[in-house]
């Protein structure tokens, strides 16, 4: 894998952390005025989150077959970077299901 490639990877987490933190928080006007970020809608976001997850167990399934056929195109490191992002991927997906999960059984377990 080229260091180019590793360059990319990084800079797709940096902007993953930037999105993040960005639709927390609102951004930055011209003058250092905040202005607040549209509001997302919650179905939007799980149909975002499940479609990348789902795009990135796909894309690591079509490297992974690739190299294992013997193309020349796909490296190991290509293939196994792939899977690792595929698999951090998953595991956050089931942390923040784990998360609402408990957020909601707290809220239902409240006493009106």
């Amino acid at each position: 894998m080229s260091i180019s490639a590793v360059d990319g990877l990084l800079a797709q987490m940096r902007n993953a952390v930037a999105a993040a933190q960005g639709s927390n928080m609102g951004t930055t006007g011209t003058l250092g005025q905040s202005t607040a970020a549209p509001p997302a809608d919650f179905s939007t976001l799980l149909k975002n989150s499940v479609d990348q997850i789902a795009q990135s167990q796909s894309q690591s399934n079509t490297l992974t077959q690739q190299f294992t056929s013997g193309n020349p195109d796909v490296s190991l490191s290509d293939a196994m970077m792939a899977m690792q992002k595929a698999t951090i991927t998953l595991q956050t997906g089931i942390q923040v299901r784990n998360k609402v999960v408990a957020a909601y059984n707290d809220i239902m377990n409240m006493q009106v």
